[in-house]
């Protein structure tokens, strides 16, 4: 119980460290309708405490807001109408100043619950809670960085810009066939998209021990790739056509020379740093031109082990798909993956964003092929 209130009590901390650095300004505007504003998340995150633990496990409890279940819901069609996704910057009311006295209102309750012997409910819904936050700490940082990068005088976040790179191997990892067991198999935390373990049949194959750096994917752009549909998925080629993409997001040239944004500002492009803010539709293309293909999840499990991963959330080759016997919870915890599970494709592993003890080789992250702000990066196969 004791690691419990601490992890729930560092979370919460981690996430109001994140935004230390911002200045008042920064914490509504919304550059996208999937970039969600700094307030937004500081709210979402203690909504979810409230409105599935609290409200529910916790005698007499009394809201801290009753307008707040409209505007910082996210997705639970269960839990009523919710303000749409476009319009969370035009929150300006309620002020930071009431979402932080919100956040500590919520702690509170939720440190006296927690310390009276609450049900395994409560703590396997702290436990997801904790989980839940978790994400949006990473994806405040994304999204942040969308915003800030809309800005024509490129603010500084802090230092640290989440860039990395390791040394490179040109090494392939030789993989045998067989019969593997793929999924969460032990009694640590996973979300529900992770459970029914399963075996599959793989035929034998290599993955890279490096992800694709800048300075390769640069060679990709100079040889024309994104004027060439042969190496596109249509729907990836129709994107490019409609919105005019011919390099990563965040890069521009200036006076001949690639330079990318950055959270500490705008900097030249690093060539042996590791390339992110790639599409699944870049990806695929780009492992076509070099001639390889893009590893299925399954293979990235098996392999996982063996790799360097967590540097950049990498693109597979698989769907976003329900594992067998995958059951969708009763319930809003039911709209947390299992509707999802159309139109997207799988990542795996971690990025340099992604919040510690957050990650494990059995993560299935999932984003739409076309999305770039994930620190999103390419690990091929063949």
């Amino acid at each position: 119980m004791e690691n419990l209130v601490q992890a729930y009590n560092t979370t919460r901390a981690h996430t109001q460290n994140l935004c230390k650095p911002l200045q008042i300004e920064d914490y509504t505007p919304q550059s996208a309708a999937f970039a969600s504003p700094p307030k937004w998340h500081l709210a979402h995150t203690t909504w979810f405490f409230e409105e599935l633990i609290l409200k529910k496990h916790v005698t007499n409890y009394k809201v801290f807001d009753p307008s707040y279940g409209f505007l910082f819901n996210s997705y639970y069609n269960s839990l009523g109408d919710r303000i749409q996704r476009g319009h969370r910057g035009l929150i300006t009311r309620p002020s930071v100043d009431e979402i932080y006295k919100y956040r500590e209102h919520i702690d509170r309750e939720m440190n006296v619950l927690l310390k009276n012997l609450p049900s395994h409910e409560v703590l396997a819904l702290t436990t997801l809670g904790i989980n839940h936050e978790q994400q949006h700490q990473e994806l405040l940082i994304t999204d942040l960085k969308f915003t800030f990068s809309h800005n024509p005088t490129y603010p500084k976040y802090k230092d640290t810009n989440y860039t990395c790179k390791a040394p490179k191997t040109n090494e392939w990892l030789e993989c045998t066939e067989g019969i593997f067991t793929v999924g969460h198999t032990t009694d640590d935390f996973c979300y529900d998209n992770e459970l029914g373990a399963h075996r599959v049949f793989l035929e034998p194959f290599k993955i890279a021990k490096d992800l694709v750096t800048n300075g390769e994917f640069i060679a990709f752009i100079e040889d024309n790739a994104y004027k060439n549909p042969k190496y596109w998925l249509d729907n990836g080629w129709q994107w490019l056509q409609n919105n005019q993409i011919s390099h990563p997001l965040y890069w521009k040239s200036i006076n001949g020379k690639w330079h990318q944004y950055t959270l500490s500002g705008l900097q030249p492009v690093d060539l042996e740093a590791i390339v992110t803010h790639i599409s699944y539709y870049e990806a695929s293309a780009y492992a076509f031109w070099a001639g390889y293909r893009l590893p299925t999840e399954f293979e990235w499990e098996i392999a996982a082990a063996q790799l360097d991963w967590g540097m950049a959330w990498e693109w597979t080759n698989s769907a976003y798909l329900p594992y067998p016997n995958f059951k969708i919870a009763e319930g809003p915890l039911g709209e947390y993956n299992g509707k999802f599970m159309n139109n997207l494709m799988v990542l795996r592993g971690a990025s340099k964003a992604t919040a510690a003890n957050h990650s494990r080789h059995t993560y299935r992250n999932f984003f739409s092929p076309e999305s770039q702000w994930q620190f999103s990066g390419i690990r091929l196969a063949k």
